[in-house]
This record gives C-alpha cells, sequence and structure tokens, in this order.
C-alpha cells in the first residue's frame, strides 16, 4: 500500500514537489521509501494526487505528480464536535476517532467544570500537538479533507450551526425525536460535556446558543466515548458507508 501524505499546500498535476524536510525524514527513515515507489498526496481541499518518488538524498525527497483521483470520501453532512476541555488524552480520543470517522471541525471548550487547565503557552503546544493527531488519522483513514480544530475559553463562543443538540442524559428529548432533522440537516452541531457532565450553568448557556439537549439512550457514556458513538449514529441514520 503507498504511503498517504498530507501536503498543506497547492498540488499540480505534471509538476515536481520537494517535500519539507520532517515529511522527507518520516519517508526515507521510517517508511524506507525509496527512488520510484508510489505515494498518496492531498492537501485538504478534496480528491488526492498519485505520485512517484523521483529524487531522494539526506537533504531532500523530491515527487512527480502523475494523476488526481477526483474522490470524495466525507460525510454527506459536516459534522461539528464541541467538546468540553478534559484530560488530555481523553481530548486526544475524541480527535482521532471523531477525524476517524468523519467530524469537519473541533472545538475544544472551557466549561464550569472542564479539567482542563492551560496557560498560552502550554496551550500552543497541546494545540499543535492535537493538530498533528488529526492530521494523521485523516492520513490513515483516507480522509479528502482535514477536520478544523478551535480552542474556546467560553462556552458562550462556541458555533451552533445546522441542528445544534447538547448531549444531557437528563432531558426528556430523545435521540429518535431528532432523526428526522439528522437525516436533513447539511450540519449538525454536537455539544459533548467534560466528566460529570454539563451543569446548570452550562446548559443555560448552550440554550442560549440554541442548543437543544437530547439523551442518547438510556445509559451515560464517558466524554470521549459520545463523539464516536454520536458519529456512527448519524452515518448510520444516513444512510452513510462507514
Amino acid at each position: 500500500m503507498s504511503c498517504r501524505i498530507y501536503l498543506n499546500q497547492s498540488i499540480q498535476i505534471d509538476s515536481s514537489i520537494i517535500l519539507p524536510d520532517a515529511l522527507a525524514h518520516y519517508l526515507r527513515q521510517v517508511m524506507r521509501q525509496t527512488i520510484g515507489d508510489e505515494l498518496l498526496l492531498f492537501n485538504g481541499k478534496g480528491g488526492e494526487f498519485h505520485a512517484t518518488i523521483d529524487e531522494m538524498s539526506k537533504q531532500a525527497v523530491s515527487c512527480h505528480i502523475n494523476a488526481f483521483n477526483d474522490i470524495d470520501r466525507e460525510m454527506t453532512c459536516r459534522v461539528h464536535i464541541v467538546q468540553a476541555a478534559c484530560r488530555n488524552e481523553k481530548i486526544e480520543h475524541v480527535l482521532q476517532k471523531g477525524t476517524e470517522l468523519g467530524a469537519a471541525s473541533f472545538h475544544i471548550t472551557r466549561s464550569q467544570r472542564a479539567s482542563l487547565k492551560l496557560d498560552s503557552h502550554k496551550l500552543a503546544k497541546r494545540m499543535e500537538r492535537w493538530q498533528k493527531i488529526i492530521i494523521e488519522a485523516a492520513e490513515q483513514s483516507y480522509r479528502t479533507a482535514i477536520p478544523t480544530l478551535t480552542w474556546h475559553d467560553k462556552l458562550s463562543d462556541i458555533p451552533s450551526l445546522g441542528s445544534a443538540l447538547a448531549m444531557h442524559p437528563h432531558t426528556t428529548n430523545s435521540w429518535q425525536k431528532f432523526h428526522h432533522n439528522i437525516q436533513l440537516s447539511s450540519d449538525i452541531t454536537l455539544a459533548i460535556g467534560p466528566e460529570g457532565g454539563w451543569s446548570e450553568l452550562d446548559i443555560s448557556s448552550l440554550s442560549n446558543a440554541g442548543f437543544q439537549t437530547i439523551a442518547f439512550g438510556p445509559r451515560i457514556l464517558r466524554t470521549e466515548t459520545a463523539a464516536p458513538a454520536l458519529l456512527a449514529a448519524i452515518q448510520a441514520i444516513r444512510n452513510d458507508e462507514l
């Protein structure tokens, strides 16, 4: 199987591209690629490119772009995950699995019960790490788009695009009640609380932002389990291929 790599740049057929140093090192030292090996490249703007390594040295790796495959492996609606800040390993799980399952964007937000406290320097480092996890998951899962990632200091700043649903186990609104909206919506925003759930103040902020509360089944899921489970359920309702 060809190595699949994300490049954050314009890619043109019948051109040569010198790969960034980190990617060149990865291909040489980790994947043991050589001249003539085939690569799959994508830039998140749709489709993917077939390329061949045409030059390789200790200093650089160059590949030639042979063809473009205008394939779309994205969901038929854009699902936006609002994840209350929690322990780092849990956020990484949400980002990795959510990307594999087709999320269009991630919004990590502070909330009243958020357990993750970061200063600006640590947050910048953490965002860099999280973005890398998203890109690696998109490469591995053959996504043709890269989900966006945003940090929000205030819950009131999060977007409520399309059908906006806040997970809350103590509401009378059942998941089945929203099946019709899920089938028809081009955008769905899912707000998932931290460990301990949304507080009453959080629910009030979400309601003011246009979210409706919803219970996802009779059991209470861990915060890192909810997003992957909901993404899979949405694809089942819309008859998307998993």
